[in-house]
């Protein structure tokens, strides 16, 4: 089922962990359903190149088998972890946090892929916070 042009709900739900349902309740597709649009937004931005998801939408028995925070975005259909074939995760990220797109938060994460999240509800103001994190730690994106 597509959410957006480029972007289905297999894709977004997607998980190694098969043996839990990963099924979004109503709320839930809502909010992949505008995260699908913003990743349109994304894609767009870096020139219409592939972006490959590696992690999206998680129901709390998958958020848990990945060793995830409870408060994850990713609980809420609000977060996607992904790579953009020769774009290194820096890239990604310079992209997005030097653009004038709403997101709430982007993330390189390990320096292997982007974390990229809107906000958790549709009306609220998104925090732009650009991060860091690594074996070194949590730190703002400079």
């Amino acid at each position: 089922m597509n959410l957006s042009e480029h972007f289905t709900l297999e894709e977004l739900t997607f998980t190694d962990h098969r043996e839990f349902d990963n099924t979004p309740n109503d709320e839930e597709l809502a909010n992949l359903i505008r995260l699908a649009f913003f990743l349109e937004d994304v894609k767009k931005l870096l020139g219409n190149k592939p972006i490959i998801v590696n992690s999206a939408f998680r129901s709390a028995e998958v958020n848990r088998a990945v060793g995830s925070s409870d408060k994850s975005q990713h609980r809420r259909g609000c977060a996607c972890d992904f790579r953009v074939p020769d774009m290194t995760p820096d890239e990604v990220v310079s992209a997005i946090v030097n653009s004038d797109l709403p997101y709430d938060q982007c993330i390189r994460e390990f320096d292997r892929w982007t974390h990229v999240s809107i906000p958790n509800e549709e009306n609220l103001k998104p925090r732009l916070m650009s991060l860091i994190i690594d074996k070194a730690g949590t730190r703002v994106y400079a």
